[in-house]
C-alpha cells in the first residue's frame, strides 16, 4: 500500500491480528479507523495512541470516505459495515488479502508454525534490535504487538490457521514446528495442511527449521537444520533477578540465558539465534540482546509474583502447548519451593475440545487440582461435551468463573465462591476472557 496517504478502516479491531495491522499502517503514515462489538484495552490504546476513530459496536457509517476497509475471518457478508463499504464500491480485504499489499515492499521475516511462533517471534525482534515488528500477542519488551522503525525490515509472526502466511512475502521464513491445527479451513485434507507449509517455506531465501520434527526433517530444501537433542545442550533452569530463566549452551556458541522455563523456550530461543546469524547479527550482540526478552503477554505471564503466591496467565489452548507450560511450572514449582500447582482451564472452542480430548486429558497430568470453566466458543455452535466425565480421574472442580481480589484467586459457580487460593503457584490457561478473569478485570 502506498505510504501515507489513504484512509483505511478495520472491522473487527480489536483482534490482536488486525490491531497490528491498524498500527502497522499507521506507523506507514496512513489514517486508520476501526470497529469492533465492545470496546477493550486494545481499542482503548488505538485511540488514544494512534488517532483512531473507534466505533462500538459496528455501524455503517463507519466506513464513509475511506479507502480501504480490512476486515477480520471472523467478520460476516451480514456484517452492516461490509455491506455498506460493499454498497459504496470501497474495496473490501480480508486480513489474509491485505497482507500481500502491505509486505510486498518490506524484507519480511517470517515465523510460523503450530506452537511457539509468538514466543519466537518476539525473541527475533529482539536479537535484531532495529527491525520492525509485527507479533501475534503483546511483547513485554516493547509493550505492543508492533513495533516501528523507519526501515523496511519486518518480524512477522505467520498464520497458518488460514493459510495467510502464504501472502507474507517472507525473505526469511522459520518454522518452528508442525502439528495438523485448525483443520476446519483445510477440509480435513492433511496432505493440503502439509503442502501449504511446504509452500511457504519454498518462498523464503533463507529457512530456519527445527528438523527434530518429523515433517520439517523430511523435506529437501538447502536449509538450516536444528538438531535440539544433539546441539542444545546442559540445560538448566535459573532465578535472575527472581525472574524464570532458561539457561542453555548452543552449538559452539557457548552459554545463552533467556526469560521463561523448558525446553521447548531454548528450542525457540536458538530458531531465532540461528536466524539472527544467518541475517549477519553479532553472537556477542546476540547473547546479550536475548537478555532483553522480557516474555509475552499471557504466555506463562506472571501476573502476581509474591512470596506465598505466585498466578501465572498463560494462552495454551492445545495440548501441545499446556503439556511443555505444565512441565516448565513444575519446574518452577520447584525452583520456588511452593508445595502444589492448582490449574484452571477455560477450554477454547468445541471443535478444538473434541478433536483433541484425550490429549487434553493426558496434558494436566502432575497438577494437584484442575477447575473446568465453561467452553468459550469462540463463535461456534454449543455442543455438550461430559467434560466430568472425561477429567473424573483429577481433583476437579466445575465452575462458571474465576477472579482474583485480593490477591486471592476465587473459584466461582452459581453465583458462589466455591474454592480460594492464596499460596502456592496457580496458573490459568485458554484464549478466551480467561486472561481477564484470573487479572481480576472481567
Amino acid at each position: 500500500m502506498k505510504t501515507g496517504s489513504m484512509k483505511i478502516h478495520f472491522i473487527g479491531i480489536g483482534g490482536i491480528g488486525l490491531s497490528a495491522l491498524a498500527k502497522f499502517l499507521h506507523n506507514d503514515g496512513h489514517k486508520i479507523s476501526g470497529s469492533d462489538i465492545k470496546q477493550t484495552e486494545i481499542t482503548n490504546d488505538l485511540g488514544t495512541n494512534f488517532g483512531a476513530k473507534i466505533t462500538i459496536p459496528h455501524h455503517a457509517d463507519a466506513v464513509e470516505g475511506v479507502d480501504v476497509v480490512v476486515h477480520s475471518a471472523a467478520v460476516r457478508p451480514t456484517n452492516p459495515e461490509y455491506q455498506k463499504a460493499k454498497e459504496l464500491g470501497i474495496r473490501l480485504l480480508s486480513r489474509k488479502e491485505a497482507l500481500k499489499p502491505i509486505l510486498e515492499d518490506k524484507e519480511v521475516y517470517a515465523v510460523g508454525g503450530a506452537h511457539g511462533k509468538s514466543t519466537t517471534s518476539a525473541m527475533l525482534a529482539s536479537l535484531i534490535p532495529e527491525s520492525n515488528a509485527l507479533i501475534g500477542a503483546i511483547s513485554k519488551e516493547f509493550g505492543s504487538n508492533v513495533r516501528n522503525y523507519p526501515n523496511n525490515r519486518v518480524v512477522f509472526e505467520a498464520d497458518e490457521s488460514d493459510e495467510s502466511f502464504l501472502n507474507s512475502n517472507p525473505y526469511l521464513a522459520i518454522v518452528t514446528n508442525v502439528e495438523p491445527e485448525h483443520m476446519e479451513y483445510y477440509e480435513y485434507d492433511e496432505e493440503r495442511f502439509y503442502n501449504a507449509y511446504r509452500n511457504f517455506l519454498s518462498l523464503a531465501k533463507i529457512r530456519v527449521i527445527n528438523a527434530e520434527d518429523e515433517f520439517l526433517a523430511s523435506l529437501d530444501y538447502e536449509s538450516i537444520k536444528l538438531y535440539p537433542s544433539k546441539d542444545i545442550q546442559n540445560i538448566e533452569y535459573v532465578l535472575i533477578h527472581g525472574e524464570p530463566h532458561t539457561r542453555f549452551e548452543f552449538l559452539n556458541h557457548g552459554s545463552f540465558d533467556v526469560f521463561g522455563l523448558g525446553v521447548h523456550i531454548a528450542l525457540d530461543a536458538a530458531l531465532a539465534i540461528l536466524a539472527a546469524l544467518e541475517l549477519g547479527e553479532d553472537i556477542e550482540a546476540i547473547r546479550k540482546n536475548l537478555l532483553n526478552y522480557k516474555g509475552i503477554k499471557k504466555r506463562f505471564d506472571i501476573v502476581q509474583n509474591k512470596e506465598e503466591m505466585v498466578v501465572i496467565d498463560d494462552y495454551g489452548h492445545h495440548p501441545t502447548e499446556i503439556k511443555a507450560t505444565i512441565e516448565s511450572l513444575q519446574a518452577y514449582k520447584e525452583l520456588r519451593g511452593f508445595h502444589s500447582l492448582n490449574v484452571i482451564w477455560q477450554p477454547h472452542k468445541y471443535t478444538r475440545t473434541i478433536d483433541n480430548l484425550p490429549a487434553f486429558v493426558e496434558c494436566f497430568e502432575g497438577v494437584d487440582e484442575l477447575t473446568i470453566l465453561p467452553i468459550w466458543s469462540a463463535g461456534e455452535i454449543p455442543v455438550d461435551i461430559d467434560l466430568k466425565g472425561a477429567f473424573s480421574r483429577y481433583k476437579l472442580t466445575m465452575a462458571d468463573s474465576v477472579t482474583k481480589e485480593d490477591c486471592v484467586v476465587k473459584i466461582m459457580k452459581d453465583g458462589n465462591i466455591v474454592k480460594g487460593y492464596n499460596e502456592g503457584l496457580v496458573c490459568s490457561f485458554g484464549a478466551g476472557d480467561i486472561t481477564y478473569q484470573i487479572r481480576g478485570e472481567a
